[in-house]
């Protein structure tokens, strides 16, 4: 499992760095991605929706959002 902490990048970055380590997973495996910019939790559910992959959990803490994607299994 991959971790991507995009805390303190403003959208479209956590969407972009997360599309780019998503295509390089396997699929049906995860990828963490921590967020503090309030869009990109939203971004990521429309962009996810848009591609097939799928936001597994989605939890607030310490100031940052975190959420695990899992690879759309093709």
């Amino acid at each position: 499992m991959l971790e991507l902490d995009a805390r303190d990048l403003k959208c479209p970055l956590p969407v972009l760095r997360a599309r780019k380590l998503l295509n390089t997973l396997k699929a049906g495996e995860e990828l963490v991605i921590l967020v503090t910019d309030e869009a990109a939790p939203r971004d990521l559910e429309v962009f996810c929706s848009e591609t097939g992959h799928k936001i597994v959990s989605k939890v607030e803490i310490e100031n940052c959002t975190k959420l695990t994607l899992r690879r759309r299994v093709e």
